[in-house]
C-alpha cells in the first residue's frame, strides 16, 4: 500500500512539474526539450527506484535479431560509447556504481541495465508524445530539438543497455564457472 501510494505521488508530482514546464517555457525550443528530458529523468529515476521490480519480463531477454548486440554497431553505438567517455559520463557513472569483479556485482550491473532501459523507454514514449504534439501545433521544424534530444538521451541509451547486457550475461556465466 505504501509503495503504491509513493508511486502515485511520484506520478502526480511528474504531471504537475510537466504542467509547470509547459506553462513557463515555450514548447517549441531547445530549452523546453532539454528541461523536459531532465525533469523526466529525475522523476522516472524516483519511480523506478520506488518500483523495486525484479524486471523479469522476457522483453529484457536478448532477441535473435540483436545478434549479441552486434546489430547496434552499424547504428553507431561504439561512437556513442566514446561520446559518453569524452563528456565524462562514464567516469561519473563508475563513481556512483563502481564495477567489482565478482558474480554478485555483475548480476547487480545486469539488473541496473534493465532498470536504466525501462526508465529510458518511459521517457522516450513521453517525449515522443510531446514531439508529435509540437510538430502538429508548431510545425515539424519546431519539434526537431525534441526529436534530436530524444534520440541522444533516450534511444541510444536503450540501444547501449541492450548492447551491453549480452556481454554482462556472458561475464556472469564465466564468473559462475570459476
Amino acid at each position: 500500500m505504501r509503495k503504491t501510494l509513493f508511486l502515485i505521488l511520484i506520478t502526480i508530482f511528474t504531471i504537475g512539474s510537466i504542467y509547470a514546464l509547459v506553462h513557463y517555457i515555450r514548447m517549441d525550443g531547445f530549452s523546453f526539450a532539454w528541461a523536459l528530458n531532465f525533469l523526466l529523468m529525475l522523476c522516472v529515476l524516483a519511480f523506478t527506484e520506488a518500483l523495486k521490480s525484479q524486471l523479469t519480463s522476457s522483453y529484457y531477454d536478448e532477441k535473435g535479431w540483436e545478434r549479441r548486440g552486434k546489430i547496434y554497431e552499424p547504428l553507431g553505438i561504439n561512437f556513442f560509447r566514446k561520446l559518453l567517455v569524452w563528456i565524462g559520463w562514464e567516469r561519473l557513472n563508475k563513481k556512483s556504481t563502481p564495477i567489482e569483479k565478482n558474480t554478485k556485482a555483475l548480476m547487480n550491473l545486469h539488473y541496473q541495465t534493465k532498470k536504466s532501459e525501462l526508465g529510458h523507454i518511459i521517457i522516450l514514449i513521453i517525449v515522443l508524445g510531446f514531439n508529435v504534439f509540437v510538430a502538429f501545433k508548431f510545425g515539424a521544424l519546431k519539434s526537431l530539438w525534441l526529436l534530436i534530444l530524444n534520440v541522444l538521451l533516450n534511444l541510444y541509451p536503450i540501444f547501449l543497455q541492450r548492447y551491453n547486457r549480452p556481454r554482462i550475461e556472458r561475464a556472469i556465466n564465466l564468473s559462475k564457472r570459476s
